[in-house]
């Protein structure tokens, strides 16, 4: 049934639906094919609609998505900040449909109405990348590659990254709208609402859509390279919420006792040591027995440590950073935090968003941002040393970020830790949600990734996107891998932001060319209403 002659309300409730489907595709409910499914069921609801409708119902498709999936985010802040969040982001899918509709309209009216349905998968990795990077420098959560971790599609994160990622499941989405919409009519025997189309043109546009599933499943992500032992270590917290420092020395003591543990258990040394965000919130450079209970750990496991602290300064700000610690060596090198988190790590605007939250001010001093990727050499006794290359905790969510932080050390060996403290969110899926990104960010890079969480979950990862085991949540856990450390420059690395670039030209390619027919059929109707029109008309259909 067309939009047009369809009830709003059946519209609406049909693109609330498509959100609530999308949200069962992420973690923890994790059916990754509920995704192309609530792609379908939007692009059902908004084809053929005008774009004020089409923008309302992208409206309850976003909040039917977002409330459920990030709904982690007020369990201890209260329900403004969610709800605040969660329409925000909504509001970025009511855009993106009412563009939708705009580009859509003067193709349906047309021989090249198929190219309607490739709007929706090129709008969709545009709106995706607008979230990502507006306002305050985005939130790139909840994206639908983020959704495939464990899905046909994952391997073509490869080649594509997670834009192209999410291209594919929209397109396999609208695909499948198409599809049937097809045996619908065929079925009902309705007469076709637009002129026949070109056939070469439809098949095209299917073998587009198909082209990433077909390249996922014609590929084997590699998972080669030089094994290198690595413990990590979740200390856990004395208890969840926002006052999970509120003992910041039991915090610091949980991850030293649990690594002079893990080292009496296994006497030959790792090579490495990998601490979550926040193991010391307490500065080692000002609190000398802060400093002296991390040289004990490092000195009794015999290996470097990568920690997440917490420092005062520069000046009236604080830093999230990464601390590298060389045995024998008692000045660490460092990592600055480059994407500090908006309202958590600091707030913009202080005394403007305290009139509707005086939960600002539990961040009394904003984070400094770091202004350059980093990466750690990583001695190996015999062997070549390696660079482990920190991401703290949000980080991994942003493309741009974990792509130059992979490239940096150019050919040499290296993995990826991703350092992060989840106390704050409780017993909720922000967790599980994390480590998907984690396994995606392994494929797309083809790197080994050390994801580890204060109080879980944590595991090692494959560049390929498996995992042998994960950690539960609130539990202190040491655990030995053997990761592999890999040079390989990705295709997804080569093209960097190139999909995004193609999605927009794309777009605006399409908007010109609908309104072009638009205009040419316009004069061919105006032409067949005198005397010489119909041969006019003749010969526009032999160009058609």
């Amino acid at each position: 049934m067309p939009t047009s002659s369809r009830p709003r309300v059946i519209t609406l409730v049909v693109a609330a639906a498509s959100g609530l489907a999308t949200a069962y595709a992420f973690p923890t409910h994790d059916i990754w094919w509920l995704a192309p499914v609530g792609v379908a069921l939007l692009s059902l609801a908004v084809t053929g609609a005008g774009w004020r409708l089409a923008a309302v119902a992208g409206l309850a498709h976003g909040l039917g998505f977002f409330f459920p999936t990030l709904s982690w985010s007020g369990v201890y802040v209260g329900d403004l900040p969610w709800i605040a969040l969660s329409t925000l982001e909504a509001l970025y899918i009511a855009a993106m449909c009412a563009v939708v509709a705009v580009v859509q309209r003067p193709l349906t009216a047309s021989r090249l109405h198929p190219l309607a349905y490739a709007v929706v998968p090129l709008a969709w990795v545009l709106q995706e990348w607008a979230r990502a990077t507006t306002p305050f420098g985005g939130f790139p959560w909840a994206r639908l590659a983020f959704s495939q971790a464990d899905s046909l599609l994952a391997p073509f994160a490869r080649f594509a990254g997670a834009p192209g990622l999410t291209f594919a499941v929209a397109a396999t989405g609208v695909l499948l709208h198409a599809l049937v919409r097809s045996v619908f009519h065929r079925l009902r025997r309705t007469p076709a609402a637009a002129p026949p189309a070109r056939p070469l043109l439809g098949a095209v546009l299917v073998l587009v859509a198909l082209a990433p599933l077909a390249v996922a499943l014609a590929t084997t992500p590699p998972t080669d390279g030089r094994k290198v032992s690595v413990l990590f270590v979740q200390g856990n917290v004395p208890k969840p919420g926002l006052d999970f420092n509120s003992e910041r020395r039991k915090v610091l003591d949980n991850h030293v006792q649990a690594t002079v543990a893990a080292a009496a258990r296994n006497p030959v040394p790792p090579s490495l040591v990998v601490w979550p965000e926040n193991a010391s919130d307490i500065d080692p450079f000002r609190n000398l027995d802060a400093a002296a209970d991390i040289r004990l750990a490092v000195e009794t496991v015999k290996a470097p440590l990568l920690l997440g602290a917490v420092l005062l300064g520069p000046g009236e700000y604080v830093s999230n950073a990464s601390l590298f610690y060389l045995p024998g060596n008692p000045v660490p090198q460092r990592y600055v935090k480059q994407h500090p988190v908006p309202f958590a790590e600091y707030i913009p605007y202080r005394s403007f968003f305290r009139n509707f939250s005086d939960k600002v001010d539990l961040v009394t001093r904003d984070f400094a941002k770091g202004d350059r990727p980093g990466a750690f050499e990583v001695p190996v006794a015999g062997q070549d040393p390696y660079w482990i290359i920190p991401t703290i905790c949000f980080e991994v969510a942003y493309d741009d970020l974990m792509r130059d932080s992979t490239l940096q050390s150019g050919k040499q060996d290296n993995i990826l830790a991703v350092q992060t403290n989840n106390a704050t969110f409780g017993y909720t899926a922000e967790s599980e949600q994390q480590f998907a990104i984690s396994r995606i960010r392994a494929i797309e890079h083809g790197r080994s990734v050390v994801h580890v969480s204060t109080v879980g979950v944590s595991g090692f990862i494959n560049p390929d996107g498996t995992y042998v085991e994960k950690t539960s949540l609130f539990r202190s856990a040491a655990a030995f891998g053997a990761p592999v450390v890999r040079t390989e420059v990705t295709p997804s690395d080569r093209i960097g932001p190139l999909p995004q670039y193609v999605a927009a030209l794309a777009v605006v390619a399409l908007l010109a060319v609908g309104q072009w027919r638009r205009r040419r059929d316009a004069r061919v109707e105006a032409a067949s209403t005198d005397p010489a029109g119909p041969a006019e008309s003749r010969r526009d259909s032999v160009v058609v």
